[in-house]
């Protein structure tokens, strides 16, 4: 009898994060704690693994699950990028924005 056993790559604490970009079109983003920032051409998101940063035209937020973490941006995308969480809790979320 063989037993597999899988385990998911990734940092020590277990956290995974998958991007998918479908035609630079659409993005798909998973391990999204909050979305502090956005317009039609900047999407900045506060993920698991740091701020990500959505540039583009034309972006709009077509789902946001704060249950399953996931968001999905749309428009033409043109670069995305990672910095340090740290800026994340000086700017304030955008959901305590709305919420206040």
């Amino acid at each position: 009898m063989v037993v597999e056993e899988r385990r998911p790559i990734g940092p020590a604490n277990g956290v995974l994060q998958n991007i998918i970009l479908e035609n630079r079109n659409k993005l798909s983003v998973s391990g999204v704690k909050d979305v502090l920032s956005f317009d039609d051409q900047v999407v900045i998101m506060e993920t698991e693994l740091g701020l990500l940063t959505v540039k583009g035209e034309n972006l709009k937020i077509n789902k946001l699950s704060i249950d399953t973490s996931e968001v999905v941006v749309e428009g033409q995308i043109d670069s995305l990028g990672y910095s340090e969480q740290n800026k994340a809790k000086q700017e304030g979320s955008l959901l305590s924005k709305i919420f206040k």
